[in-house]
């Protein structure tokens, strides 16, 4: 199985309800066909770079996840199909990229223990 990761940009019309909706949407696709999710953020509302579809901002979504090399292409049809999303990226992770993702998650988990305890 290999590693991928998926950032995803969804419209800023939705609403709070209709954004995790569709992420878990495209979570359980993942899941159905045989994948295993390792991580997943919400980045929230941020400006995007330029105008995509005359909107300004987007809600940023990424995805970890272990699967098979033929989820991407029906993924991202369903991504395509979804008027919700304006942008994706599906990137193959290397061994050295899965390495530094665990390593950026446990010193993040790490900080916010000491967080907790001072």
């Amino acid at each position: 199985m290999n590693q991928y990761e998926t950032v995803f940009i969804l419209t800023p019309v939705l609403s709070e309800e209709q954004m995790k909706e569709a992420v878990k949407k495209y979570e359980d696709f993942i899941t159905k066909n045989g994948g295993e999710i390792v991580h997943r953020e919400n980045w929230g509302l941020r400006k995007l770079a330029y105008p995509i579809q005359k909107k300004s901002t987007g809600f940023y979504h990424l995805v970890e996840y272990k699967a098979e090399g033929t989820i991407v292409a029906p993924l991202e049809v369903q991504f395509k199909r979804d008027e919700r999303v304006i942008r994706f990226l599906t990137v193959k992770l290397d061994k050295h990229a899965v390495a530094y993702n665990e390593k950026k998650r446990r010193i993040a988990k790490e900080g916010k223990k000491e967080n907790a305890n001072a």
